[in-house]
């Protein structure tokens, strides 16, 4: 019982994690293809001042995941790290990477320095969600055995399940951030941002959903004890989140920003818990249970007394953070900062 509650836990902040840090590396996706320095000036602006408040705190979720997985199942902790070393390095570096060129591009007045951090910020926003795919992807074909590098460190993670999982994050994180960003153009970037996000957002989730197609095929082939789970235990939340996407694609058409969001982030969210239904009771396929891969019912209960204690402190201040970056007036200022760089930039 304790041990399905560490892992309920866990799963609840890689959903987070999904939502919250994928909407920001989709931000750095459309940074990428904004256009040049005068077109993509105002589209810029707005991501800049979308993710500039949460662009390091998204990451809490991540570290929350980690630190659960070592704490509450440290035998899957050393067979995941061991052996998906290299796109988890990878990854690491894509961060990193990220975060400096986003804070340099902001402090950087020349218009070639500002072109080259932007280029690392954005390709290091693709780069990182592909290669955390692929982790995800590794783990649920069943290509992380237990035990410390039991696994190929090129195989695990080099393979077509793994490349499925690395698109699919990118393009959801895509989607995700072009259907939140409709809101934020709403809210005061005029009507051409809003049209321009509302393209992209259809446009990815269009391409997420082949990408889902087609992943139907891939994982009968690659991961057959996966698409077994999906397709029976976990198909209600598979068809849900199907239906759920479907939706929000139809409610951005009409505008109906909030409500879009709402559809494209539990959309997400069903398919991370479908993937979880799928393999459990399974930690790390053929065997490792939960119930085995567990740390002492001792250790369970301190990690879930520290977790309650934590979000008392982390779920309100979050909650207020992002709840200050979605008033009207930051919207209205958002807008006012695209339209100044655009009349700044025709004016050169």
């Amino acid at each position: 019982m304790l041990a399905d509650t560490v892992l309920a836990v866990m799963w609840l902040g890689l959903m987070c994690y999904a939502l919250f840090a994928g909407a920001d590396f989709g931000a750095g996706l459309w940074d990428l293809v904004a256009g040049g320095s005068r077109r993509g000036r105002p589209q810029r602006a707005l991501i800049e001042h979308a993710i500039g408040p949460v662009w390091e705190a998204n990451h809490v979720w991540l570290i929350f995941v980690v630190v659960m997985l070592w704490s509450g199942f440290p035998e899957v902790f050393a067979a995941v790290m061991s052996t998906l070393y290299l796109p988890l390095t990878l990854a690491a570096l894509g961060i990193i990477a990220r975060g400096a060129a986003f804070a340099f591009r902001k402090a950087s007045t020349q218009l070639w320095q500002q072109r080259l951090f932007g280029a690392c910020f954005a390709t290091s926003s693709v780069v990182t969600p592909f290669f955390l795919g692929t982790v995800a992807g590794g783990v649920a074909s069943g290509r992380v055995p237990p035990g410390l590098a039991a696994g190929s460190t090129v195989s695990s993670w080099l393979n077509p399940a793994s490349f499925l999982g690395g698109v699919l994050a990118v393009v959801t994180c895509a989607h995700l951030a072009a259907v939140y960003l409709c809101a934020d153009a709403a809210r005061g970037g005029g009507p051409d941002l809003v049209r321009a996000f509302q393209r992209r957002a259809l446009v990815s989730g269009l391409a997420a959903g082949a990408v889902a197609l087609v992943g139907i095929a891939v994982l009968h082939a690659d991961a057959p004890r996966l698409f077994h789970g999906l397709t029976h235990r976990a198909l209600p939340l598979v068809v849900l989140s199907a239906v759920t996407g479907v939706a929000g694609l139809v409610l951005l058409v009409r505008s109906l920003w909030g409500w879009a969001r709402a559809a494209a982030a539990f959309a997400v969210a069903l398919i991370v818990w479908a993937w979880g239904v799928a393999q459990y009771p399974l930690m790390l396929v053929p065997d490792l249970t939960v119930a085995r891969a567990a740390a002492p019912p001792s250790v369970l209960a301190a990690v879930l007394i520290v977790f309650a204690v934590g979000a008392l402190l982390l779920i309100p201040s979050l909650g207020w953070l992002y709840a200050l970056f979605q008033r009207p007036e930051t919207g209205a200022a958002a807008g006012a900062a695209a339209g100044a760089a655009a009349g700044a930039e025709d004016t050169r």
